[in-house]
């Protein structure tokens, strides 16, 4: 059971997930609420940290950022004070779209958008193979996406 919601409050997410710039009132109708009930319960939602924010999916290809690399890092050491540090140089990387520690032959997991091989070769050069602590980087280049969803399998939670 997810703790603290219910059948409409899962609805309400999967909508949010799908349609951000949906109508209050459309909202209501889709889970089967008024829009005052369904505007109360999405500022419930907001206030209990269910909704971490809104934004829209850009089209990073047609922004002339076609190339994705999945960039494995492994570090000298994984004391605390190391990882806090690379994880701080890490979040001043524009190019880095997203980073997970992980469990395994690598430290983290690097998700990193730039425009042409040329441009990932100065990202290791000039900003990641600098930061200190760094031992060993593997990087995947993506063909193409196949799939990347923006919301959690809701409709696998029971409330």
């Amino acid at each position: 059971m997810t703790k603290g919601l219910d059948r409409i409050d899962l609805k309400i997410l999967a909508v949010l997930a799908e349609e951000g710039r949906i109508s209050w009132n459309e909202l209501g109708d889709r889970v089967g609420l008024s829009h005052t009930p369904a505007l109360r319960r999405v500022r419930m939602l907001e206030e209990a940290g269910y909704i971490a924010g809104y934004g829209v999916r850009l089209d990073e290809a047609r922004l002339g950022l076609p190339i994705n690399v999945f960039v494995s890092v492994t570090l000298e050491s994984q004391r605390k004070d190391a990882l806090a540090a690379f994880e701080e140089r890490v979040m001043q990387m524009p190019e880095v779209m997203s980073c997970f520690m992980m469990t395994g032959g690598a430290d983290y997991l690097l998700r990193v958008l730039v425009p042409d091989i040329e441009a990932y070769k100065n990202f290791v050069a000039e900003s990641l193979s600098p930061v200190p602590g760094v031992s060993r980087l593997n990087s995947s280049i993506a063909i193409k996406p196949v799939l990347q969803r923006s919301a959690p399998p809701l409709g696998a939670l029971s409330a």
